[in-house]
């Protein structure tokens, strides 16, 4: 196989940097390409990519369409079968590609996902924020490295997509957020499997405060039920899960009006759970404290998001273009 490695950037010249940084000490011997695809950046980063000479590094600069449409770009551009996609803010672990290579000769697959972990050196933030969103107390832990699903839909911060796969599907559709679960769909009509690689995980920064982290769980929020408008087969309860939390817990503040406190007893508790394994994991007060701050963001975002999205989409039966314009990129 020869991996080309798929980075599409948006005016972060400073992430680039260092990702391409631990990608000069990967321990994989082979060739392999690296396209970076800067996607109408007012603030470009080819200057960094010349400090790196030693990478094959192929730039292309395009008008701004998005992640997903940048990806494809890419993905058309580039030499390789096999398509490994990053985003432009992780950092990649020295054996990362030497995992994937094995992985793949042993057990190939047509699209596999990675999760993601936190280094030392992210901020208390970032550690909380990556904490919410791989717990299995949060998320059920599909992000942090769970092989509990039948069907494992790869996000595209760590992605792996044959060449064949990608030419059948024609890659990512306009949306975002959301353009990955709906290329794994596309891809499981189409009879490609797709898989959890658990060791070839990254270094994700994510947001890296508090407001941009709920943007950004607010957008999968309105995703979902989109998608599940798409794809109805593949719509779970599970889905629902943080509206119906969020929406429990405005109903516990209501009975305890009436002097009924055990709702909120069952919150208070979960939290407590969750800061404690949040302590035992990351071995400090602080980043506990904030863990608990990033799942209620994490769960009033999504969940505003998720039920907002719903009532237009299933509803009102708005077109989704139509509803949620910002959702969409255009071509």
């Amino acid at each position: 196989m020869y991996f080309s490695l798929i980075i599409p950037i948006f005016n972060r010249p400073d992430e680039i940097d260092e990702l391409l940084q631990s990608l000069t000490k990967q321990t994989y011997t082979a060739k392999y390409e690296i396209v970076i695809i800067e996607d109408g950046s007012s603030i470009p980063c080819k200057f960094i990519i010349e400090k790196y000479s030693s990478l094959n590094i192929s730039y292309y600069f395009k008008s701004n369409s998005g992640p997903g449409d940048s990806r494809n770009y890419g993905m058309k551009m580039a030499k390789g079968d096999y398509f490994i996609i990053l985003d432009s803010d992780c950092i990649i672990p020295a054996t990362y590609l030497q995992t994937i290579e094995e992985e793949l000769t042993v057990n190939y697959v047509d699209c596999f996902g990675g999760p993601d972990a936190a280094l030392d050196s992210f901020s208390n933030v970032q550690k909380a924020i990556n904490f919410t969103m791989t717990s299995f107390l949060t998320t059920g832990g599909i992000r942090g490295g769970s092989e509990k699903l039948d069907k494992f839909q790869p996000r595209s911060f760590n992605m792996g997509l044959s060449k064949k796969a990608f030419e059948a599907s024609n890659g990512f559709g306009n949306i975002h957020p959301g353009e990955d679960p709906d290329l794994s769909i596309r891809l499981w009509k189409m009879d490609f499997k797709t898989k959890l690689i658990s060791n070839a995980f990254v270094y994700h920064k994510r947001r890296i405060d508090w407001n941009k982290f709920y943007i950004q769980v607010n957008k999968f929020g309105l995703a979902r039920p989109i998608l599940n408008s798409w794809y109805p087969e593949y719509a779970k309860i599970t889905f629902w899960f943080p509206t119906l939390f969020l929406l429990g817990f405005l109903l516990s503040i209501f009975c305890l009006l009436f002097n009924f406190p055990y709702f909120l007893y069952c919150y208070i508790f979960y939290f407590f759970m969750l800061f404690t394994a949040s302590l035992l994991q990351n071995n400090s007060l602080t980043i506990a404290s904030y863990s608990v701050i990033a799942a209620v963001i994490q769960f009033y975002g999504y969940g505003k998001g998720f039920l907002q999205s719903y009532f237009k989409v299933h509803i009102l039966k708005q077109q989704p273009e139509i509803a949620f314009p910002k959702l969409f990129f255009k071509r």
